[in-house]
């Protein structure tokens, strides 16, 4: 029965005779199975060599190679060769890109007289780019040595990548080291002394990844605490000329992994610079130099990458060594002390993340899966990684500084999320402010970074928006009780130099729509608003309003993205918009009206929606605000200047009368002009009368400057002129933010629950809520 190379045992059997002549000399006899080279080494004492054949064909030297054959000969010229000759056999292992042609076997069956010898197994194996090939090491596992280091079974194992002629290392049995992988080609080879027969064994060899480094080798670390020590590969000779090496570590659950360089040896680099890079599925690689304190790897696997430099060629210039110290070890249990009854209202909880019966909590040392503090408590973590646990604080409060609370550092994770729940009265709303500036809605176009975020939502869970610093939100009114949540992701340093107050919340009067947002667009930056709940659409018969600050001689451009409309199976929805003081509307659109997308207003505006009950469909929209230069600069310019010549011309016209007039010096009645219709003479009180053919008030002069004395004052009424000489009084009351809006009494309607608009299948959560008075949308049914 015939057997395929790949399931064949690669062994090295050794049928050996021996045979003593008369002189002294020894003879061996070897039977080795095909494909197995037989090489004799000697340390060249004088008087001993190997030979073969005989006769003529009689062959001596100090070492013999590549014998091969089924019977091969040897007689040793000395009577105690084992104490000058060493012998290896050779086996080679191929793979292609999908499997190889064997495994590692270790049997031996030497006669006790070759026991006498030291002896060498060696596998050369060669792999198919862009593969490496693998060494399977997991049921002993292997623990690296130093070149002069001995084993315990006195078998010593040796790694060699032939790309450059690196010894990867020198192992012995039993140790983290579960597999290898090697590009291109090289060795796996065991030293047994002599003495001592080879242990049986089998390492599994397949087709490895295809990794960047000449050799990866990968640990498995036990649980508990450990600590693995590595060498640079040629230790204690340098690493390789500007090469890879990689190491990758199997952390156990709820473990910590340490990485330190000791007896670090370093080169004068002429490229680059020797580096170290951790890699973490899932997370950015981190690059340190070698002599920096290397992080600890909190949790998981990873990926340790050492990349040389380009070394000098100066001699005697040491090259770049290193020992690596990998210990891994389950935190230590944690007792700490929290006291959150200083800050009013204040409650602690600490919940796990997912199951995990390896950690253990306890408050006043009863076991508990979550923690709830609301004064005073010892707390105890055992087991416990941050990555188990999240800390969210939250407090019920009056109108205060909404702080961020400093907690004790003895606590296994870092504070991730903080609560505060705000709750006005009946007809109360909540006024959210930033002390740090204004803020901007997390949207597409403008995102937060992950590092802080507020959540801001009505308390029953009706999300308003998500919003983080700089931005142009001045202020956010509620007319609902407020659930503010922040969340960080920063880790425990970050999160101590963090600026602690987020917002300021004080309780307000009641406002006319459920949403009141101030806006002061940046000139350089476009602002983007969003609907509450974007993109899941507005609550039903909500409104919503943003106040919005236009700067003088600058106008807002809206633009309406992200439109979504409902069906409306009771009133419409509506989007309008109305400049500050203005009782016009300069824009107002419903569900079943088309819609323009952009709009420029030169003035402070408010921007109202309202959406209806919808039947299917919800309604939402991203508006984007941009300042841009008042188109009606230049008409404002040119009539500016005409009214200045009027006035000028008045003036002139005014000076000529006058003093002709004086020059004249008529003693005539002087009337006043009355642009009514009717000349009043000045000395006569009474009401004139009108006579048809009566030339009683006909005069022979009028006096210029009083007939257009109400051009004056018609031109300071609309603006175009005011008083010569009026002095400047600094900035008005129109460029600051524009008030609340005010509904005209005609278009104030309080919601009303009526059967008859109300479907009968409607729950109580659709029908219109009562918020008090609020702009009804045009065209309502």
């Amino acid at each position: 029965m015939s057997l395929s190379a790949a399931t064949v045992p690669l062994l090295i059997l050794l049928l050996i005779s021996i045979v003593s002549t008369v002189s002294g000399a020894q003879r061996l006899t070897f039977t080795p199975e095909d494909g197995t080279t037989i090489n004799i080494r000697g340390n060249q004492v004088k008087g001993c060599k190997v030979c073969t054949g005989s006769g003529q064909a009689r062959k001596c030297n100090t070492s013999l190679n590549s014998l091969k054959g089924h019977t091969v000969s040897v007689e040793f010229e000395c009577s105690r060769p084992e104490d000058v000759f060493s012998i290896s056999f050779v086996r080679h292992i191929e793979c292609t890109t999908k499997s190889c042609s064997g495994h590692i076997v270790q049997a031996d069956s030497s006669s006790v007289n070759l026991l006498r010898f030291n002896r060498t197994f060696t596998w050369k194996l060669k792999a198919s780019e862009p593969k490496a090939f693998k060494i399977d090491f997991t049921k002993t596992g292997l623990k690296q040595i130093s070149p002069s280091g001995k084993c315990p079974d006195r078998h010593t194992y040796t790694l060699q990548a032939f790309a450059g002629n690196v010894t990867v290392g020198k192992y012995c049995r039993i140790g983290t080291i579960s597999s290898v992988q090697i590009l291109k080609q090289g060795s796996f080879s065991v030293d047994v002394p002599a003495g001592q027969k080879l242990q049986n064994d089998k390492f599994n060899v397949t087709v490895g990844d295809e990794i960047k480094s000449f050799a990866q080798i990968s640990l498995t670390l036990p649980k508990g605490t450990s600590s693995s020590e590595l060498l640079s590969p040629n230790y204690p000779e340098s690493f390789p000329d500007d090469n890879l090496m990689e190491w990758h570590f199997q952390v156990p659950d709820k473990h910590r992994a340490a990485v330190q360089f000791l007896n670090l040896t370093q080169t004068d680099c002429v490229k680059k610079e020797a580096a170290v890079e951790y890699r973490r599925n899932g997370r950015e690689a981190s690059v340190l130099r070698l002599m920096d304190t290397q992080p600890p790897q909190n949790q998981g696997d990873f990926l340790l990458t050492l990349r040389n430099c380009k070394m000098g060629k100066l001699a005697g210039t040491p090259g770049l060594s290193f020992n690596l110290e990998v210990s891994a070890y389950r935190p230590d249990s944690t007792v700490c002390k929290v006291d959150v009854s200083r800050m009013e209202g204040l409650s602690l909880h600490i919940s796990k993340l997912r199951p995990t019966p390896d950690c253990v909590m306890k408050m006043n040392s009863l076991e508990k899966e979550d923690i709830t503090v609301t004064s005073s408590a010892n707390l105890s973590f055992e087991g416990c990684l941050p990555d188990d646990l999240q800390i969210t604080a939250t407090q019920v409060i009056a109108p205060v500084q909404l702080l961020v609370p400093l907690l004790p550092s003895c606590l296994p994770t870092p504070l991730s999320r903080v609560m505060w729940t705000l709750r006005p009265n009946q007809h109360g709303t909540v006024k959210l402010t930033s002390p740090t500036g204004p803020l901007k809605q997390s949207l597409p176009g403008q995102l937060c970074n992950d590092s802080v975020r507020i959540e801001v939502a009505e308390e029953k869970g009706t999300t308003i928006g998500s919003f983080c610093p700089d931005g142009a939100i001045q202020t956010v009114h509620i007319h609902t009780s407020v659930s503010i949540t922040w969340r960080s992701s920063m880790d425990a340093n970050a999160l101590r130099m963090y600026y602690k107050h987020v917002l300021n919340a004080s309780f307000e009067k009641e406002i006319a729509e459920r949403y009141i947002f101030t806006v002061s667009p940046k000139r350089d930056t476009p602002a983007l608003v969003a609907t509450p709940r974007w993109p899941a659409g507005m609550k039903s018969y909500s409104t919503v309003s943003w106040i919005v600050s236009v700067p003088p001689m600058m106008d807002a451009h809206l633009t309406f993205t992200n439109l979504t409309q409902p069906k409306c199976s009771n009133r419409h929805t509506n989007i309008r918009v109305q400049r500050v003081g203005s009782l016009e509307e300069d824009y107002s659109r419903r569900e079943d009206e088309k819609a323009e997308s952009e709009l420029t207003v030169s003035e402070n505006f408010y921007l109202n929606m309202s959406n209806c009950l919808p039947e299917r469909g919800n309604f939402s929209v991203i508006t984007k605000i941009t300042l841009q230069k008042s188109k009606n600069l230049l008409l404002t310019s040119i009539l500016s200047v005409v009214a200045s010549l009027l006035v000028i011309v008045v003036l002139v016209v005014s000076c000529v009368v006058i003093w002709k007039k004086k020059n004249n010096q008529l003693n005539h009645d002087v009337s006043v002009y009355n642009p009514n219709g009717i000349n009043i003479p000045p000395r006569n009180n009474r009401s004139p009368k009108i006579h048809e053919d009566d030339e009683s008030n006909v005069y022979t002069s009028i006096d210029d400057t009083l007939v257009y004395t109400h051009l004056l004052t018609k031109g300071a009424e609309v603006g175009i002129y005011g008083e010569t000489c009026q002095p400047f009084p600094g900035h008005t009351d129109s460029q600051k933010a524009p008030p609340l809006p005010v509904r005209p009494p005609n278009q104030i309607q309080t919601l009303v629950n009526n059967t008859i608009y109300q479907p009968e299948d409607q729950s109580e959560d659709e029908q219109p809520p009562n918020l008090g008075p609020r702009l009804e949308p045009e065209g309502g049914n």
